[in-house]
């Protein structure tokens, strides 16, 4: 779906700056869409995943070649300071994630330096049926999960909205078209001549981001934030 990989596409970009080797992990990798990508990105790269849902974990560790490890992200099965980078897309956001803890799990098993990288959906008046079949507790504006990953002790965060051009069709489709309660998610199969036109977009928005473009509002949001050296006890700065 045109969404995924433009989801994939700024989460992808967020990491190009680390080592072709370095240990990633993806905290909620469902089935693993985003890990394979990952996999054909790096190739040589010890890459991780984690799922709650055993089933998905497992597909997930046969798609990519990743190691999966079936669990929660309020508490991973993982050794502090294993990985340099975590990736975590749209799961903070998740009814049955506590974030308090999911953040300081992250924290945890990041190495000094190390990157965390997180998707979310933006703006609580952007709420909408699909929000509840997706489970989604939280809507975020960036101001405040730049807060939130400072007071969970991360530092240098960037947040930045994206699918920002396509922001007028998603409030036709969420507030007209399907404002009912009951309305289905809009998750699903797109004509592929439709799919094509999405991605497009989506395709023009990033090249106008790669650039350096910010946009005051979008559908979703990307943020990046570093855990720092300072925060181990005895550390150099």
């Amino acid at each position: 779906m045109w969404w995924y990989l433009a989801m994939h596409r700024h989460a992808l970009r967020a990491l190009e700056h680390l080592p072709g080797r370095a240990r990633i992990l993806d905290a909620g990798c469902g089935t693993g869409g985003f890990l394979t990508r990952l996999r054909a990105a790096r190739p040589e790269a010890p890459l991780f995943g984690l799922e709650y849902a055993d089933a998905a974990a497992a597909r997930a560790a046969a798609k990519a070649g990743a190691h999966v490890a079936a669990g929660t992200v309020n508490a991973l099965p993982f050794p502090g300071a294993a990985f340099d980078a975590v990736v975590s897309l749209d799961v903070l956001c998740h009814r049955g994630v506590e974030q308090a803890h999911a953040l300081a799990e992250f924290h945890r098993v990041l190495k000094p330096g190390g990157l965390i990288v997180l998707n979310l959906p933006a703006h609580e008046w952007l709420r909408s049926a699909h929000d509840n079949r997706v489970h989604t507790a939280r809507r975020y504006e960036r101001g405040d999960i730049a807060a939130t990953l400072e007071a969970a002790g991360f530092a240098q965060p960037l947040a930045r909205h994206w699918n920002s051009l396509l922001l007028p069709l998603m409030l036709v489709q969420r507030k007209i078209l399907r404002r009912d309660e009951n309305a289905a998610s809009d998750v699903a199969p797109f004509p592929a001549w439709l799919d094509a036109a999405l991605g497009s977009v989506c395709r023009i928005e990033s090249g106008l981001m790669g650039a350096g473009l910010t946009f005051p509002a979008g559908g979703s949001i990307v943020a990046t934030a570093v855990r720092p050296f300072a925060s181990i006890p005895g550390a150099s700065p």
